[in-house]
C-alpha cells in the first residue's frame, strides 16, 4: 500500500513539473484583399504596427492605401487611430537609447571615474616607489590566518564553557550538585 501511494505521489510531482508557462502573442497578420470579401486574392500582408491610408469604409471593411501605393480591402476591426503598443515600445526604447548616448552627465561621470582610476594608480606607484611607466602589481590587504584560527578557538572555548556552566546550575538546582564517584 505504502509502495502504491509513494508512486502515486511521484507522478503528482512529476505532473506538475511537465506544465510550462505559454503566452499569446500579440502579432497580428492581417490580409489585405482585391476584393470587399476576403474570397478574392490576397495583394499583400500586413503585420502589427504597420501604417495604411483609409480610403473608404464599407460596412465591416475598409479600403486602405499600403505606403508602396497598393490599394485594397481589409477587415476594419482591425484598424484603429491609436498606435499599438509594440510600436509604442519601439519609440520609448529607441528615444531611451538616445538619451543614454547623449546626457552629458553620463560622459562626466566616466571621466570623473577614469580620473578617479588614474590618481589611484599613480598614489600606488609613488607609495611603491617605482619608475613612471613600470608595471606595479595591485596590492593585496595583509591576511593572518593565525587570527582566524585563534578566533575560532577562542569561540569554541566560549561555547565549552557556557554548555558547561549550564548544565552544571541545572544538576545543581535539580539534584543539589555534581558529584563525582
Amino acid at each position: 500500500m505504502r509502495a502504491w501511494a509513494a508512486l502515486l505521489l511521484a507522478l503528482a510531482i512529476a505532473d506538475v513539473g511537465l506544465a510550462a508557462p505559454a503566452y499569446v502573442t500579440d502579432e497580428l497578420v492581417l490580409g489585405v484583399y482585391a476584393a470587399q470579401s476576403t474570397q478574392g486574392p490576397r495583394l499583400a500582408t500586413l503585420h502589427s504596427g504597420d501604417s495604411v491610408e483609409t480610403l473608404a469604409a464599407v460596412g465591416d471593411v475598409t479600403e486602405v492605401r499600403l505606403p508602396d501605393g497598393v490599394t485594397g480591402w481589409v477587415k476594419s476591426v482591425y484598424l484603429t487611430t491609436s498606435q499599438p503598443a509594440t510600436v509604442r515600445l519601439k519609440l520609448l526604447q529607441d528615444e531611451l537609447d538616445r538619451n543614454r548616448a547623449t546626457a552629458p552627465g553620463l560622459a562626466e561621470a566616466a571621466a570623473r571615474s577614469d580620473v578617479q582610476r588614474l590618481t589611484q594608480e599613480l598614489q600606488n606607484r609613488s607609495k611603491a616607489g617605482a619608475a613612471p611607466g613600470a608595471a606595479v602589481p595591485p596590492q593585496e590587504p595583509a591576511t593572518w590566518p593565525w587570527a582566524w584560527g585563534a578566533a575560532v578557538v577562542v569561540a569554541l572555548g566560549c561555547g565549552f564553557w557556557l554548555g558547561y556552566a549550564a548544565l552544571a546550575r541545572r544538576i545543581k538546582y535539580k539534584f543539589g550538585g555534581i558529584k563525582v564517584y
